[in-house]
This record gives structure tokens, C-alpha cells and sequence, in this order.
């Protein structure tokens, strides 16, 4: 597997990642970086400082470049802040919702607009619970699609850990092409 960053010395090579340099923004860059390989998982997104149009500018990057190195399967780690709380109406425009996420939730938003128009591609846009964070991996959690997934309690949560398993088995299940989906608990 292969973890392609900017800044490469900062991927954590304990998970068993070989690192790459490469810009998701440039997509002839990025097209080499991941030529040979079977999917790309992205998890774009700005560093501090930087404006919350890099996740766009990495959206048409990271699909020019599958397209050009001919790897079809996408994941997309996208935001919660465009699923829906009740019907027309986002997460993102709660009273709840951060100010400070909007830009980000916003640029999300947007990317799953621009996946939508891409055909060429079987990718699949995974948003996360409301609550996402370190914790237990149990390998249980719920799949939905548009709408905010909420317990009991009323909570939309997920563990980070529990996230990345649901992420694999989609990847491994080949299921959810050309769809947004979410997974909580």
C-alpha cells in the first residue's frame, strides 16, 4: 500500500505504508504516483492555514489523475455537514454546526457535487458520523446514505477505528459505486 502526502515524513510508516510524494492538486503528479495501483482512498483536505478550496482542487486532481493512471475505484472520505438532519435541511445549517467547519463542511459539499458528475469512475463518497474521534474498533456500525444516522440517544457518533473498517469493507465489497453513503453507530 502506499501513503502519498505532500509531506511524505509525516505519514506514519507503522501502518505498513510505503510514502510517496505527490500533490493531489496536480493531476499528471498524482497520476504516476498511483499508476499500478488497484483504488485510491482519499482523505483530502487543508492543512492549517490553508483555504478549505484545496479539498475541490484535490477532488479534480484526484479524478483527472485515477482517470489518466486508469484506476477506477475511488473512495472519498468526505464531511458529515452536508448529510441531512430532517428533510432540506443539512447538518451544516443546524444552529449546532461549528462556524468555524462551515468553509470545509461547504468544500465538501461541493466535492460530492463534483463526484456525482463523474461516470467514469466507480467511486463511492464515505461521510462520517457527526462525531467522529479516537476510540474502541468493534467492527459494528450502520450504513446509511443521505441523512444523519442517529441512535437512541439521538447521537450520531462513530470511532475513528470503526470508520476505517467500514471504509474497508466497502473497498473490499466493491459496493456503493457511484453513491454517498455514511456509517455511524
Amino acid at each position: 500500500m502506499t501513503g502519498i502526502a505532500r509531506h511524505p515524513s509525516r505519514i506514519d510508516t507503522a501502518v505498513r505504508l510505503r510514502p510517496v510524494q505527490a500533490d493531489a492538486t496536480k493531476a499528471d503528479e498524482l497520476a504516476r504516483a498511483i499508476e499500478g495501483h488497484d483504488a485510491v482512498i482519499s482523505a483530502i483536505g487543508p492543512a492549517p492555514g490553508e483555504p478549505a478550496s484545496v479539498v475541490l482542487d484535490g477532488t479534480l486532481g484526484i479524478a483527472a489523475a485515477c482517470m489518466r493512471a486508469n484506476v477506477r475505484r475511488v473512495l472519498v472520505v468526505g464531511g458529515a455537514g452536508s448529510l441531512a438532519v430532517e428533510p432540506g435541511i443539512e447538518l451544516l445549517a443546524t444552529p449546532e454546526f461549528p462556524a468555524e467547519w462551515k468553509p470545509i463542511a461547504l468544500a465538501h459539499r461541493e466535492a460530492l457535487e463534483l463526484w456525482r458528475k463523474v461516470k467514469e469512475l466507480d467511486w463511492t463518497y464515505v461521510s462520517p458520523a457527526a462525531l467522529i474521534e479516537p476510540g474502541e474498533r468493534t467492527g459494528r456500525y450502520r450504513v446509511g446514505h443521505d441523512a444523519l444516522l442517529v441512535d437512541a440517544r439521538g447521537q450520531s457518533r462513530i470511532s475513528a477505528e470503526d470508520y476505517a473498517v467500514g471504509l474497508l469493507d466497502v473497498l473490499e465489497q466493491g459496493s456503493h459505486v457511484h453513491e454517498r453513503i455514511t456509517l455511524a453507530y
